[in-house]
């Protein structure tokens, strides 16, 4: 298996290769970085323009190049591989989401954002359109301690991201706080007591498998009121890693990423895992 990386020489994707290089070390899976760009200069198809486009080439292998010996000067022997061509980043990216490939790893802004921008468009299509699980490289991307944290409400992706977090939390020797957030009902008919009860029990519900399946896992289980969104980017600011389904319960059918994990790509003080299930 591989993990893929987008990479355009920016800060934010530089942060991202050391994320998923040692993502890499922890799975033994062998890291591919990808820069993919686009000539796009005015004249750039022509006859005329053909030392520009090959200078260009030689910049995207040159950055490549550099960027994965960085990776190997980290001295852990992880099989890591780069390659620059010409062609759209998302769509390439979301190409390499098939045949293999575990992960797809982005940061939140690449080096074509607007500084007022905060996610960038080729982040944004593949954290939305991707076959497989992505990370999105942001915040604080290097720090060491802090909890997995798993956004979970009972639907088929949040339990696939169930089964992300678990893996993280046991590969990093971290504790998981799986946490539910539930609205509180505009009335008094329901007691406060009662709905939390409700909420806990439908929790532990979807905890119970992966608690048996991964029994080394220590795992803190918290009902929260309040708008999922806001919950976890409130625990983003002391976890390591945010994991949440690609679209929960209250997803249109035809949304393929909800407002949460919208909302945490954008604000989020950590990196963000979006656990699309494998196709």
């Amino acid at each position: 298996m591989r993990i893929v990386v987008g990479y355009d020489g920016s800060d934010e994707a530089r942060w991202a290769v050391e994320w998923a290089a040692a993502e890499a070390e922890r799975t033994g899976d062998r890291l591919y970085i990808v820069d993919a760009y686009q000539v796009t200069f005015p004249g750039a198809y022509y006859t005329a323009a053909a030392e520009q486009i090959e200078a260009v080439r030689e910049a995207g292998e040159e950055l490549v190049a550099e960027i994965v010996e960085r990776v190997r000067e980290r001295g852990t022997g992880i099989d890591v591989t780069g390659v620059a061509v010409d062609a759209p980043p998302a769509s390439t990216l979301l190409e390499f989401g098939y045949g293999g490939t575990r992960l797809l790893v982005v940061g939140n802004r690449g080096a074509g954002g607007l500084t007022n921008l905060l996610m960038g468009s080729v982040s944004q299509q593949v954290a939305t359109h991707a076959a497989v699980p992505v990370a999105v490289v942001r915040g604080r991307s290097a720090a060491a301690d802090g909890p997995v944290a798993v956004g979970v409400d009972g639907s088929p992706s949040s339990d696939v991201a169930l089964g992300l977090a678990f893996d993280a939390a046991r590969a990093r020797g971290a504790e998981l706080v799986a946490i539910r957030a539930y609205l509180a009902p505009g009335t008094a008919a329901v007691p406060a007591d009662v709905v939390v009860a409700h909420e806990r029990e439908a929790l532990e519900e979807s905890l119970a498998p992966w608690r048996h399946r991964y029994p080394d896992v220590k795992v803190e289980a918290l009902v929260a009121p309040g708008r999922a969104a806001k919950v976890l980017i409130g625990v983003s600011h002391t976890a390591r890693l945010v994991v949440v389904g690609s679209r929960g319960h209250g997803g249109f059918a035809g949304l393929l990423l909800g407002s949460v994990g919208q909302q945490l790509m954008h604000h989020a003080e950590c990196p963000v895992l979006i656990a699309h299930a494998a196709e």
